[in-house]
């Protein structure tokens, strides 16, 4: 037969239970301070219309559009950046923004871009004036706004520049059948009149006698 120390066992049971929610409170902050130091995720700036095909005639302005959607507004920490892949490939970087336009000073595409952007209304878009045929390729724009740096996602806009066909003005026709009808329609009036004007007869002059001599006596 056995017997239980009852006072015993109360104070036993009272330490565990002390230890337990020793325990419990020593372990919460550390949990706390975890949650808090979590990373933050990262996003990224959605740009629309991510691929498209442009058509052109050589001389033309035309207008390389890009817009994006951010979860913050755009800031100057904003960077835009434009390059070109030719059609035998090879990209280079042509055009950047940061809080400014930093328009080529150099290179194929000197003097020949314009930024037509808005940040604050999600546009980042550029004109390249006076198309050549040696512009033909892709464009790729790259937007990043922090915190929506991660995985950016990428305009592609390929352009392709054609001759401009040859076409005749209605002024330039005006001119070349001024040049051709008027010196034709005058030689055909003079030989016209040539043949139905009768020509004017000049008799010879012959040395005229008078019947009456005078002869010296």
């Amino acid at each position: 037969m056995y017997f239980i120390d009852l006072e015993k066992f109360t104070a036993d049971l009272f330490d565990t239970n002390y230890v337990l929610l020793s325990l419990s409170i020593i372990t919460q902050p550390l949990r706390s301070h975890t949650h808090t130091h979590a990373r933050t995720p990262t996003h990224a700036c959605l740009i629309s219309g991510v691929s498209r095909d442009l058509h052109a005639t050589k001389g033309d302005t035309v207008k390389l559009p890009c817009t994006f959607t951010s979860t913050a507004n755009p800031t100057s920490k904003m960077r835009v950046s434009w390059s070109y892949t030719p059609q035998t490939g090879g990209s280079s970087l042509f055009f950047h923004f940061s809080s400014k336009a930093e328009l080529p000073k150099s290179g194929q595409f000197a003097g020949r871009i314009k930024w037509q952007g808005t940040p604050a209304r999600g546009d980042v878009s550029i004109s390249l004036i006076n198309a050549t045929l040696n512009d033909n390729g892709t464009y790729t724009c790259d937007v990043t706004n922090p915190p929506d740096v991660f995985d950016s996602p990428k305009s592609h806009t390929v352009l392709t520049v054609t001759p401009k066909a040859t076409t005749i003005r209605f002024s330039d026709v005006a001119v070349l059948l001024a040049f051709i009808l008027l010196p034709s329609g005058l030689i055909t009036f003079f030989l016209i009149g040539r043949m139905f004007c009768p020509k004017k007869r000049h008799n010879q002059s012959k040395a005229y006698r008078s019947p009456i001599e005078v002869t010296e006596g």
